[in-house]
């Protein structure tokens, strides 16, 4: 990988942190943004539906069930766009969960760049699996 790769990529999840601050989800956020030729196609964070109110923890604190995740939002959005996700390069904060992944493989996307680990890392084993470039990358502020 060029250093030229190395630094947009660090630039891209720079971009989906500070995405993830749209996000109205209090116990975590996480922003996604899809890049293909060096240009943004499309991004998410992570929320409820379109037209639901703003909140994704119930009154326990738990996520809601119908919370989307980031990566799930900016797949949507391609979907409903004329634009093709064939090959881009997914960048999010957070490691894409197993639900996640299987949108990933079937949107055609090639590399998946994630921020940080989280505790159950079944998502990235899959779309390794499925011969995907996935990269952890740490971005200081």
């Amino acid at each position: 990988m060029t250093e030229k790769q190395i630094q947009l990529d660090k630039r891209y999840m720079r971009m989906a942190r500070i995405w993830a601050e749209n996000s109205y989800c209090e116990r975590r956020k996480v922003g996604a943004l899809l890049v293909k030729n060096q240009m943004i196609i499309s991004d998410g964070y992570n929320g409820t539906p379109s037209g639901f109110e703003n909140k994704c923890e119930d009154e326990n604190n738990v996520s809601k069930a119908y919370v989307l995740h980031a990566e799930a939002n900016a797949i949507s959005k391609i979907a409903r766009s004329h634009n093709s996700s064939d090959g881009a390069t997914l960048y999010v904060t957070a490691s894409p969960c197993i639900e996640c992944a299987k949108l990933i493989i079937q949107s055609g996307i090639k590399r998946v760049i994630y921020g940080e680990k989280y505790r159950i890392m079944d998502g990235v084993e899959l779309l390794e699996r499925a011969n995907i470039d996935v990269q952890f990358i740490e971005v200081s502020e």
